[in-house]
């Protein structure tokens, strides 16, 4: 038996695998593990992520093509390897450094994310990286940052929040999106605790709260500021803790006495009484949390948005106390570790800022090099990819753990800008659809197959074990690296062990922020997993911070003012809805993986549009008939799905599937540089079905089976215009201007 932890979201929930020696793609038993976030228990994915190790559709050699628009064949990796290295070399001498990039993901391992940043700024020495943790938590890493000193999701254990007798959660739902963690809060609320939930839909965590808030999306900041302010006006701030542990609140007190119950009310839909209950149990039904997630964050003004709340918490005088604070839950399964050790455009490992001089030479100085050998920070994930084979941006782009067609904003313009490129290189599991219109494709390891270390939501640093060897002729993405600086000279600088790369990580992330000097393997298998930072060997780690004080320069937490500004879009006569995205409990992210696991598929099988049945009504929809939504980027049709608890003036739509993201807004956050993936202008229609438009039709599965079968003639007449997935539904089409954009670019 292989103890390890399910690949999915982070929570890392323990689990054991049993492999069945005969057949290297088969486990004959997986078990949930009694680790402290799980105790025992799994969600319908992990209980079935074994599936995906044996998979028909599983990507066992690398492939590529002769030229562009040239089908997909197999190849050896001398040749794969030999066409990156030449792209490279070729794009980088007639168009600098730069034109040469990576865009990496939050389900890497702690050591394929250090890796990778290491090799864009050592081997290829550019600036161009980015990852797709840029999509999801980089709006509450920036809040928790300026006023912290430090981004750690939870910095507490995940158990305290059984302990909270007022729990809030703004923009988070667990329930579908983290069903282990449940038991937490059921615990939580079988002595007494009263949980108040902040969603436009009435999910199933919010079915289970004392108190629902249904404000309008992009309206977060708003209720936060307007809560405060009922907070200082009823004498319920705590004046000892901010004067002795903060700095800052008289601008904030200023700025909230604008938000006035009445007037915060006609902004959000909130009513002024659940505004004051709702202060009125954070501060007087003690200890108390307040947990922000990608409703909250995912806006133009997220940053803000995130920052509202932790205002909020801090003049309570919640944040580092017993069983009390603000925090913000993760979800990719390295969604923490991924951001922390320098796959970001500005970082370096530690949480290393790139352009501290001190930071530089600490980390040149383990690397082996020159610290003005180091580039200088780059462009964020949305704005180094809008620029993908443009004057000036990336030309040769490697994609690591993301699939960058379905996940990014204005999906439509993606495909177009990666289309561009002069060489795409995606490493991954199966045929994403990002993978389907690259030029040379790597199998990688799963979860299973390969070690490495992760950091959960709570800051905690866990192995994953490897179960069984990979299959075919499938690497992992550290050998990959590896040899790819062997071939342009840098070798030296790079190791594709494991355990070599984090004791390198380890000295590297000395004395930063994120400290891991002193974890090691050992430890994590000893203690369960082992919270950072931890400066040495022995010591205990840290599972709770700030009960002594904030890592900032006078040990003293900020206050930041914010105010309320509109989403970049606001519904108007033409697009008179808001549309906001989210995730469903029996998919995951881009659905790569999920939409390929038979019960997962059938219990979610495509996207539906979730809307209020009055609005509905009002537009002749029945529940099951096929709608259209058009926003200024495009139209998705999929079908409609009724909900008495969603508000009137909102529309719902899951983003796992192609098609979703077509729609969204790329209007980024000023701070953080976080797209608006919560909040949209939207019109929506009855339509007679998905026919008309087919720009998203293709079967990613199809394409991976027809690449088993060396059956590569049929790619790109399965790809066409657009990229589709199995289980689809969902149909996507785009304005004219955009589809002459793509074509001209292709």
């Amino acid at each position: 038996m292989t103890e390890t932890h399910c690949p999915y979201c982070a929570l890392q929930c323990g689990m054991t695998l049993q492999a069945d020696a005969a057949d290297r793609g088969k486990v004959v038993r997986l078990e949930p593990a009694d680790f402290p976030v799980n105790r025992g228990g799994l969600c319908a994915k992990g209980w079935t992520a074994a599936e995906l190790l044996g998979h028909e559709d599983r990507l066992l050699t690398p492939l590529v093509r002769e030229r562009k628009g040239g089908p997909l064949r197999p190849a050896s990796w001398d040749e794969a390897l030999g066409v990156i290295t030449a792209a490279i070399r070729r794009s980088q001498r007639e168009y600098g450094r730069d034109s040469v990039g990576a865009f990496g993901g939050g389900g890497l391992t702690n050591e394929k994310a250090y890796t990778l940043g290491k090799f864009v700024r050592v081997a290829l020495r550019s600036s161009a990286i980015d990852y797709n943790g840029r999509f999801c938590m980089s709006s509450a890493a920036t809040a928790a940052n300026r006023s912290f000193g430090v981004d750690r999701g939870l910095p507490f254990p995940l158990e305290d929040v059984a302990r909270a007798q007022t729990l809030m959660l703004v923009g988070a739902n667990p329930a579908d999106a983290m069903p282990p963690s449940m038991q937490h809060l059921e615990a939580g609320r079988a002595a007494g605790a009263r949980h108040i939930v902040v969603d436009p839909r009435r999910t199933a965590t919010a079915r289970d709260a004392y108190l629902h808030l249904q404000p309008l999306p992009g309206t977060d900041l708003a209720l936060a500021n307007g809560l405060l302010h009922i907070a200082v006006r009823e004498g319920l701030i705590d004046e000892a803790f901010i004067r002795d542990r903060t700095t800052g609140f008289d601008a904030v007190r200023a700025a909230v006495t604008g938000y006035w119950p009445q007037r915060v009310e006609r902004m959000t839909g909130v009513s002024e009484t659940d505004m004051r209950e709702c202060v009125r149990l954070l501060a007087t039904q003690r200890p108390s949390m307040i947990l922000t997630a990608r409703g909250a964050e995912q806006h133009s003004n997220g940053t803000d948005t995130a920052q509202a709340w932790l205002n909020l918490a801090l003049a309570l005088g919640l944040v580092g106390r017993p069983y009390e604070g603000y925090g913000t839950i993760t979800g990719q399964g390295n969604g923490q570790g991924g951001r922390e050790h320098g796959q970001k455009a500005d970082q370096l490992p530690g949480y290393r800022r790139l352009d501290d001089p001190a930071a530089r030479a600490h980390v040149a100085g383990v690397w082996g090099i020159d610290a003005d050998e180091l580039p200088r920070p780059g462009l964020s994930a949305y704005e180094m990819l809008d620029r993908l084979g443009t004057p000036g941006g990336v030309r040769v782009l490697l994609v690591l753990a993301s699939n960058i067609a379905v996940s990014a904003p204005h999906s439509s313009r993606m495909l177009e800008r990666l289309r561009s490129l002069d060489l795409l290189v995606v490493s991954d599991i199966f045929l994403s659809e990002t993978a389907a219109l690259a030029d040379v494709v790597l199998p990688t390891a799963q979860w299973a197959e390969e070690e490495g270390t992760m950091t959960n939501l709570e800051g905690r640093v866990i192995r994953r074990r490897r179960a069984l060897p990979p299959p075919g002729e499938v690497r992992t993405d550290l050998s990959v690296l590896k040899e790819l600086a062997d071939r342009l000279g840098r070798g030296q600088f790079f190791s594709d062990r494991p355990r070599e790369v984090f004791e390198e990580l380890r000295r590297a992330s000395a004395g930063g922020v994120a400290d891991y000097a002193g974890i090691t393997y050992e430890r994590i298998d000893k203690e369960d997993g082992v919270f950072w930072p931890c400066p040495a060997e022995d010591h205990p780690g840290t599972p709770r911070l700030f009960a002594d004080g904030f890592p900032t320069a006078d040990g003293r937490a900020r206050f930041h003012r914010v105010e309320h500004r509109d989403p970049h879009e606001t519904p108007d006569r033409q697009f008179p809805y808001v549309l906001t995205t989210g995730r469903l409990m029996r998919q995951y992210q881009s659905g790569t993986q999920t939409r390929r696991v038979k019960e997962l598929d059938a219990a979610a099988p495509e996207p539906m549009a979730e809307l209020h049945p009055d609005l509905a009504r009002r537009h002749g929809i029945a529940d099951g008939d096929w709608v259209e939504l058009r926003t200024r980027r495009g139209a998705a049709r999929m079908r409609a799905r009724c909900d008495p608890g969603v508000r009137p003036d909102t529309i719902f739509a899951p983003f796992h599937w192609p098609g979703t993201n077509v729609l969204t807004d790329p209007a980024l956050d000023p701070h953080s540089r976080m797209p608006a993936f919560k909040a949209c202008a939207v019109a929506i229609s009855r339509a007679d079905g998905p026919a008309e438009a087919a720009d998203v039709s293709a079967s990613a599965a199809g394409i991976a089976a027809g690449a088993a079968r060396a059956d590569f003639g049929q790619v790109d007449e399965l790809i066409g215009d657009g990229v589709g997935a199995r289980g689809g539904g969902v149909r996507v089409s785009r304005t004219q201007s955009e589809l002459d954009r793509t074509r001209g670019g292709a």
